[in-house]
């Protein structure tokens, strides 16, 4: 399995293995590798890392508004 996230919206009706297509930066990460291999390989995902993963919003300090 591959863990990826939708980069790209799709068409009404649109399906992506068997289900509706994701809205855009959805994370999917239980399509078979060769599946969302190719999907970030056609442009309309990214492979999601430790390094692409989104971390929490930081906190802003008293007085940063």
């Amino acid at each position: 399995m591959m863990r990826i996230r939708i980069t790209q919206g799709a068409p009404a009706g649109a399906v992506l293995y068997d289900r509706p297509w994701p809205a855009e930066g959805t994370v999917v990460d239980d399509l078979p590798t060769t599946v969302a291999a190719h999907l970030v390989a056609s442009g309309v995902a990214e492979e999601v890392t430790e390094e692409t993963r989104p971390r929490g919003r930081k906190r802003k300090a008293a007085g940063d508004e």
